[in-house]
């Protein structure tokens, strides 16, 4: 009982932390940089009423546009194709983070597919072919996105397109 009192008397004694002023011109650039330095980030669906999260790392980003591979077989397919409302988040080693709200989508558009093909050559070890069956990449058009700096617990509105 000591202890906890002990951690609560810690816990009000800690700042908040804060954040540097930012300028509504600079919020779009600082949730790029963010999402450049996260190679994995965390990729949130729904199985049922179960939410999951898992690391993910995109074979391709197109400003807030990314593009995931996966494999038929994993459970992830299942879930977006049940519901293809999903979430990115990102967070960069300052702690700054990106939330990106989409909706996820198969590419279909052989371009798209090779070009990805071609630029990710540890998926062209593992996969062996673009015709491999198992192969399936996911285009995730963001509907919001949402930028914080540090712990400042402020979420910064981010425009979708320049």
């Amino acid at each position: 009982m000591m202890a906890v009192a002990l951690a609560k008397s810690k816990l009000l004694q800690m700042t908040k932390p804060i954040p540097k002023p930012i300028e509504p011109s600079q919020v779009r650039q600082f949730a790029l940089e963010v999402i450049t330095a996260d190679r994995f980030p965390h990729l949130a669906t729904i199985d049922g009423d179960q939410p999951r999260l898992r690391p993910v790392s995109p074979v391709k980003t197109d400003g807030f546009t990314v593009y995931v591979a996966n494999l038929w077989m994993y459970h992830k397919t299942v879930e977006i194709a049940a519901n293809p409302n999903v979430e990115l988040c990102y967070l960069d080693e300052g702690h700054n983070q990106v939330r990106l709200t989409g909706v996820a989508e198969i590419v279909t558009e052989r371009p798209v597919l090779e070009q990805i093909w071609e630029e990710n050559p540890l998926m062209r070890q593992f996969l062996g072919s673009l015709e491999n069956p198992q192969l399936i990449v996911y285009r995730i058009r963001p509907t919001h996105v949402r930028y914080m700096q540090e712990w400042a617990l402020e979420y910064y509105e981010v425009p979708v397109t320049a």
